[in-house]
């Protein structure tokens, strides 16, 4: 009886996308791969579930979403008459599946914290590079696409630019898990309306009103989601938690840590050279494919013991959701009030002077939907072939506002200080 190769050619289950093909072997081969599996024990949104309970989904979830869009997008631009072999799709796929694979623990929260100086587009790169190796050069023109050098410069902007697969994937996504339902975008129709332009990305002129509606959504995620007090108190108290341990740890004083972050706190890893180098007996880039939330939080668990008060405080803050009191301001924080806030603590507490940066601290917010540079524009096709941006194209005089930037001022201090 002839034997059949199995097929590896899988089907999953979306919430957001319904079923969707895995759409290779070398795919799924990759996303197999332990490297690629940790991608579901990184929270998408870090500790946005602080204030939206629901927002616990992972990076896994969304760059196979995003890797779906992909597929319909190129479909859409071929079947407007842009030749793109079968080697680019796959090349394109391959770009947007692990656009995302050097994030963090817990995403964009910790992003320097652990390897100072390299962001996680540098380590998605590299570790791009290494599946290269592993699988005899498959990802070559996949690392073209991501890096943006490849010929066709539409895929790499499908993948990186300010209306890429990304952008899209995740304001949905974030929207359903959050229940934010500002953040709903109509992607098919998007999608439905890209075109390639002179070898650019460009938006066909009767898709105007959805990339209106995507770029006023994106604005209004920033400020409800992403951009939340909440969540933005609760990613600096990590933050700060994360730099006292190292302070402890840097001292020689006794601290738990898992094997892996205990790694990071021990060897200065803070260039990509370094990525790529043996230290102490380990790659410094297989011991990050090992990094994930659980290193985090079981280590936080532990430090509410710990005998630093600091330390402790901050733990506890963390594990319990018992958060900083934050004030959000559109003006620059008043200078004496804030040493004033920081004298009381100092008194409550019995701390230094040094270490009240930790429980008392000002800085600041940014944001805006859309750049108007040259080269990020995104750009709409009229029916004359004549290309506009689309700041110029709407007849709505929001999507020119939203270029400028919003800065918002902060302050955190403990909520026990307001009573004295």
């Amino acid at each position: 009886m002839k034997k059949y190769k199995q097929n590896k050619i899988k089907i999953v289950n979306d919430p957001l996308y319904g079923l969707i093909n895995i759409p290779s072997e070398l795919i799924f081969d990759i996303i197999q791969h332990p490297y690629f599996q940790r991608l579901r024990r990184i929270h998408q949104l870090g500790l946005t579930a602080y204030v939206y309970p629901g927002a616990t989904h992972t990076r896994f979830q969304h760059v196979l979403g995003a890797t779906y869009l992909m597929k319909q997008a190129l479909q859409v631009i071929q079947s407007k008459g842009t030749e793109i072999t079968e080697q680019e799709v796959e090349a394109a796929l391959l770009a947007i599946l692990l656009h995302d694979i050097g994030h963090p623990p817990l995403s964009h929260s910790l992003e320097y914290i652990l390897v100072e100086h390299i962001s996680h587009e540098v380590i998605s790169l590299l570790f791009m590079e290494e599946f290269n190796k592993q699988f005899k050069g498959k990802l070559t023109e996949g690392i073209e696409v991501f890096k943006g050098v490849h010929k066709k410069k539409f895929l790499h902007q499908l993948v990186s630019s300010q209306l890429d697969m990304d952008r899209l994937d995740y304001l949905r996504r974030d929207s359903f898990f959050t229940g934010v339902s500002e953040g709903v975008v109509g992607y098919d129709r998007i999608i439905k309306m890209l075109n390639v332009f002179d070898n650019e990305l460009v938006v066909d002129e009767k898709g105007i009103y959805s990339v209106e509606k995507f770029l006023i959504a994106r604005r209004l995620m920033y400020w409800q989601v992403y951009l939340h007090k909440t969540v933005v108190v609760a990613e600096q108290l990590l933050i700060k938690v994360l730099l006292r341990a190292k302070q402890i740890y840097t001292e020689g004083k006794p601290l738990f840590l898992t094997p892996v972050l205990e790694y990071f706190f021990k060897e200065k890893i803070n260039s990509k050279e370094l990525m790529l180098e043996k230290i102490n007996g380990h790659l410094p880039l297989h011991m990050y494919a090992q990094l994930d939330d659980n290193d985090i939080f079981v280590s936080i668990k532990q430090w509410q013991n710990h005998d630093d008060f600091v330390l402790s405080y901050l733990s506890k803050s963390i594990i319990n959701r018992s958060l900083l009191k934050i004030e959000l301001t559109e003006n620059r924080i008043d200078e004496n009030r804030f040493n004033e806030i920081k004298l009381k603590a100092i008194k409550k507490y019995k701390i230094s002077a040094n270490d009240v940066q930790y429980f008392v601290f000002t800085d600041s917010i940014k944001n805006n939907a859309y750049s108007d540079k040259a080269g990020q524009k995104i750009n709409i096709l009229k029916k004359n072939n004549e290309l506009k941006d689309i700041a110029q194209a709407s007849d709505v005089s929001n999507v020119a506002v939203l270029s400028k930037i919003v800065e918002k001022f902060y302050m955190c201090y403990p909520k026990e200080i307001q009573s004295i």
